[in-house]
């Protein structure tokens, strides 16, 4: 028997774990070169990952909803194909005398899912006892979301004896309450109710539930992880390391508004669609190019701040997984026409839950936006390792002073948040009215434009 340890591959810029959603095989299927395998998911996609090798499995690295850290053992391959499946049980004490093998790394192909297979299974827990399965029903694998699990134990209901009624063989809510409720009650002969029966006149005793119970069923639990674990744990790294400091200020637009005005239909001609993002993204990068310490990061590692010369743009998007933040790479590099473009693809791609992994890394500075919704003005978190960050917020009609006299323009707020260890508040505000002054004369922007 020739055995191949599988390992999770790097799937990624900075992926060190992820999360096993869903098996495609178990152990004695015999698979195929680039057969799916298993479906993972991290912080930034859900890969499927395929075989490398064609062969038979014998062991399974995890179970679903476990975390797996990459070059861990993912599956065990018998590669000569001839192990029976019963082998499969004894497959993991052999394996751990075999030396590893240097062979080729599995497969992984990413996607990003509106909805994630597997996500209702988690790893099985001791059943509590029950009743007797209503009209005879057991499922050995039942389906069902960690909310509807923690009510059955609550309720103390075997969902091995639930029937389900929900999508594709689900358990739901109402199945587990249904079945905590038993079949209905027998209604007792009359003539032994006799001794205890009520007058007529006597109210229904009030039965009162007890409010951590009641309360509980109206709980909903959902395990903490995949995307919005890593946002979470980055944006608590961010706040508690970062020493953030926000400046903002006014911005009038009125030029700017009327130059996109004129160039909007010359774009569409191209079939872009032109926002302000891409005349925001061009006076992003002209102001770095005069302040580059903004287009730094420190390295926690050696200690160092990493000055970069090169313009990578974040732009933040909100998605129903979660804030994720698309790349616009070398935006010193690119016009207008092809940054909105850009911007276009990687707003249409994170939508549809097929950006890759390599458009989510290597930004260097980031802009979020919150469009319609912009609020007066909001602190915006540092996008770690970068030391500032811009919000953009919605553009509203105000009263300015122009040529010394008021006048109503189009006004947008800027709200600029840096790292104060490494950018002092005088520089902070010298980048933020760069980028102002290239808004607000966007000639400057067509003058100076790299």
């Amino acid at each position: 028997m020739s055995k191949f340890d599988f390992k999770l591959p790097d799937i990624g810029e900075g992926v060190m774990e992820g999360e096993i959603v869903s098996w495609l095989v178990k152990p004695g299927d015999v698979v195929d070169e680039d057969q799916p395998m298993v479906e993972v998911m991290t912080d930034k996609a859900t890969v499927t990952i395929t075989s490398p090798k064609a062969g038979t499995v014998l062991e399974l690295g995890g179970g679903e909803g476990e975390i797996i850290a990459v070059h861990s053992t993912l599956v065990l391959l018998d590669l000569d194909g001839d192990a029976p499946a019963e082998e499969a049980s004894e497959a993991p004490a052999s394996a751990e005398k075999e030396p590893e093998r240097k062979e080729p790394v599995a497969t992984a192909v990413g996607e990003i899912r509106e909805e994630l297979p597997g996500t209702g299974l988690v790893a099985h827990r001791e059943a509590p006892a029950a009743a007797a399965p209503r009209d005879g029903f057991y499922s050995e694998r039942p389906l069902a979301t960690p909310a509807t699990r923690k009510l059955a134990r609550d309720l103390e209901v075997d969902l091995h004896t639930v029937p389900p009624t929900g999508n594709k063989g689900r358990v739901t809510k109402e199945d587990v309450r249904r079945q905590a409720q038993g079949p209905a009650p027998t209604p007792a002969p009359a003539a032994a109710a006799s001794t205890s029966a009520r007058p007529a006149s006597a109210p229904e005793p009030i039965r009162v539930q007890a409010p951590a119970a009641a309360q509980a069923a109206l709980e909903e639990r959902v395990p903490l992880k995949g995307v919005r674990k890593r946002i979470f744990e980055s944006m608590a790294r961010s706040k508690h390391t970062a020493a953030h400091f926000t400046f903002v200020e006014e911005c009038d637009v009125t030029a700017l508004k009327a130059m996109r005005a004129r160039l909007k239909p010359l774009a569409a001609e191209q079939g872009v669609k032109l926002t302000f993002l891409p005349f925001i993204v061009k006076a992003v990068v002209a102001a770095l190019k005069r302040h580059p310490s903004l287009n730094s990061a420190f390295d926690e590692g050696t200690q160092e701040i990493v000055t970069r010369r090169y313009y990578n743009i974040g732009i933040a998007s909100s998605t129903e997984r979660g804030l994720m933040v698309p790349v616009v790479r070398d935006a010193d590099r690119r016009s207008l026409l092809e940054i909105g473009s850009e911007i276009g693809r990687l707003g249409a791609a994170t939508k549809a839950g097929k950006v890759s992994a390599d458009d989510l890394s290597g930004s260097t500075f980031t802009i979020t936006s919150l469009g319609a919704e912009g609020g007066l003005f909001a602190t915006p978190i540092l996008n770690m390792p970068e030391v500032g960050i811009l919000g953009v917020h919605q553009i509203k009609k105000k009263p300015v002073v122009r040529d010394g006299e008021i006048v109503i323009g189009d006004v947008m707020l800027l709200s600029l948040s840096f790292d104060h260890r490494l950018i002092d508040g005088h520089v902070g505000a010298a980048f933020a009215y760069e980028i102002i002054r290239y808004l607000e004369n966007p000639d400057h922007l067509w003058l100076e434009m790299g």
